[in-house]
């Protein structure tokens, strides 16, 4: 669609969010917590592993889909654009959502006792670190289609 702008808002936010969500978990499990952590049993180490890939994956799954219609050389309609974004949105918000509710399951915490009261143990607004930061990637997801879907909902039609 050659009325669309290169770049928008939309496509910016979902972007730095696909970026975080690729390179977060190594920057957050590549320490004494996680993959260092001497009291992790191999099979413990494999899903951490297991987790800290499927957000790169998933991470650069929601930037083919934000930057597929902007860089592609078919033609797409604003249906297609906003069928796009809908799907980083999707794509971009699992491995977040997944972070939250994983603190559901019996037992688990964010954080390690061992870990307490460290450096590791950041709080924002007084909860854990990661719940606020996981919401927040979340948000920024669905606040970035919601602006795509407002913006091509303005465009004239093709």
């Amino acid at each position: 669609m050659s009325t669309t702008p290169f770049l928008t808002a939309g496509r910016i936010l979902i972007s730095l969010a696909a970026i975080s969500n690729s390179v977060s978990p190594y920057l957050a499990d590549f320490n004494d917590t996680h993959v260092y952590n001497p009291n992790w049993p191999p099979h413990a180490r494999f899903h951490n592993g297991q987790t800290m890939s499927l957000g790169l994956v998933l991470g650069l799954t929601t930037l083919y889909f934000t930057w597929k219609p902007a860089l592609s050389s078919m033609t797409f309609t604003k249906a297609m654009i906003k069928d796009s974004m809908f799907s980083a949105a999707v794509v971009g918000s699992l491995y977040w959502i997944t972070g939250v509710t994983a603190a559901l399951y019996p037992g688990a915490k964010f954080l390690d006792p061992e870990f307490l009261g460290t450096k590791y143990d950041a709080k924002i607004l007084g909860f854990p670190g990661q719940g606020p930061v996981f919401t927040a990637h979340v948000v920024v997801c669905w606040v970035a289609y919601a602006l795509e879907a407002r913006r091509l909902g303005a465009l004239k039609a093709a």
